[in-house]
């Protein structure tokens, strides 16, 4: 039916690890909308994947947390276009997207100190502001 999907050139997704199903899409259409099943949801389970490391899972369900269901399914519908195979292709695309963004490990941070100059800006910066406060003080 599909093809398999391609995450990078590492990651391929098997389209056996999905599930569609479709459904009466919402909203104006007329006759069309009303008799076809146009619209796609795509339930694919992240903690049963084949494809992906634990820690690429990991990484996956940190970041899409608020997406995934309590059982670690993720649930991706689409109805933006007339025909089922379209749906179809955006719902596989979305989901390529959303691994390929999300399995990139994060970058690790550098420690920085700050220079001498900024430093002495900063402390200059106080020093001023610290006699306009003074200044405004009145002997009543």
């Amino acid at each position: 039916m599909a093809d398999d999907i391609f995450i990078n050139e590492r990651i391929t997704l098997p389209v056996a690890e999905l599930t569609f199903t479709a459904s009466r899409s919402s909203g104006p259409g007329g006759q069309h909308v009303n008799k076809t099943d146009s619209r796609i949801q795509l339930r694919w389970n992240l903690e049963n994947s084949t494809v992906l490391s634990v820690y690429q899972k990991n990484l996956l369900r940190r970041a899409l947390q608020a997406r995934l269901t309590e059982s670690g399914d993720l649930l991706l519908v689409s109805d933006v276009h007339r025909s089922q195979r379209r749906n179809r292709d955006e719902v596989c695309q979305r989901l390529a997207a959303l691994i390929r963004e999300n399995i990139v490990p994060p970058k690790p941070r550098k420690k920085t100190r700050p220079t001498k100059a900024s430093q002495k800006r900063r402390l200059d910066n106080k020093k001023k502001r610290s006699m306009l406060k003074k200044g405004r003080g009145g002997d009543y």
